[in-house]
């Protein structure tokens, strides 16, 4: 007998089970905001872009990535992306956290965020989409297609975090990624959780229980930055994103992230970024000041 007020295993099951909407297929342009992307769009789930025709670029947190046939985007929730639309062409796949659930797919948290696919790895990838493409176009509402669907997605991810390293000037610009540490993966992970609250290197170093030297060394090694810069890196990115992709108000964006006066998130973006909030965001199309109107021209 199930004691009252708990779900039965039945509904457990219900509840944890695919549903028709969690893996999707769609073109690049239906994530725009507009059709120009004039503005960066915050993404709101897991991504991976096939660039399948046309030449340009695609901004991903504000770092230009040239494209084109055979580039691999992995995209992830809250990132800020911004193309030029109209010279490229990419499938993309997009999946909710529940999509995979279940299944063993922690390897493709590897997958790079940017990668360009050549010879038969291109060939290979190429085929996973369209086959993930054209089921997802098929009976999307059947049990049986949802679970081909999931498989078929947890295939893809972990062929591409298979996929032998890229040589250093071969993946996007700037070379390739330097080694990490156990203790700097675990920095990252907790400033992942802990950044709209505390920029303190001493608030990490006790969760992680490890010296605030310690957690420089690491940092220092991993990144060529200072456990401190790696914090405020991660806030004032956080910050350009909702700048550039939103219009919520400077203010409110500032308390968001942990500045309960204007003036002294101000003093932090400038210093880290080289603008004001304001002159930031009217440069990536956004409404200048605190998030009223453009002024109308000509």
């Amino acid at each position: 007998m199930i004691p009252s007020g708990q779900p039965s295993p039945a509904s457990r099951a219900d509840a944890a089970s695919p549903r028709p909407d969690d893996i999707t297929t769609l073109a690049l342009g239906d994530l725009a905001g507009d059709a120009d992307w004039r503005r960066p769009v915050l993404l709101d789930a897991d991504l991976v872009a096939l660039v399948t025709g046309g030449h340009g670029t695609a901004e991903l947190d504000f770092r230009p990535l040239p494209c084109r046939p055979g580039t691999l985007l992995r995209l992830r929730p809250g990132q800020a992306l911004r193309c030029e639309g109209a010279r490229l062409d990419a499938v993309v796949v997009r999946w909710t956290a529940r999509a995979l659930r279940g299944l063993d797919v922690d390897a493709a948290d590897n997958v790079p965020a940017f990668r360009q696919l050549v010879g038969d790895d291109a060939d290979v990838v190429r085929a996973e989409v369209a086959q993930l493409v054209t089921d997802c176009r098929r009976q999307p509402d059947v049990p049986a297609a949802r679970a081909l669907l999931r498989h078929q997605l947890a295939v893809l991810l972990l062929r591409l975090a298979l996929l032998p390293p890229a040589p250093p000037d071969a993946d996007a610009p700037g070379g390739g990624q330097r080694s990490e540490n156990a203790t700097f993966r675990r920095l990252r992970h907790e400033v992942e959780r802990g950044y709209p609250h505390t920029r303190r290197v001493e608030d990490y170093a006790a969760r992680i229980g490890c010296s605030v030297r310690t957690l420089t060394r690491a940092s220092l090694a991993a990144t060529g930055r200072s456990a401190k810069q790696v914090i405020d890196d991660r806030v004032a990115l956080e910050a350009s994103r909702l700048l550039a992709a939103t219009d919520e108000p400077i203010a409110r964006i500032g308390r968001r992230l942990g500045f309960p006066e204007p003036t002294n998130f101000g003093r932090f973006f400038t210093r880290e970024v080289g603008l004001s909030p304001g002159a930031f965001r009217a440069a990536r199309g956004g409404p200048p000041g605190n998030g009223r109107p453009p002024a109308r021209r000509g």
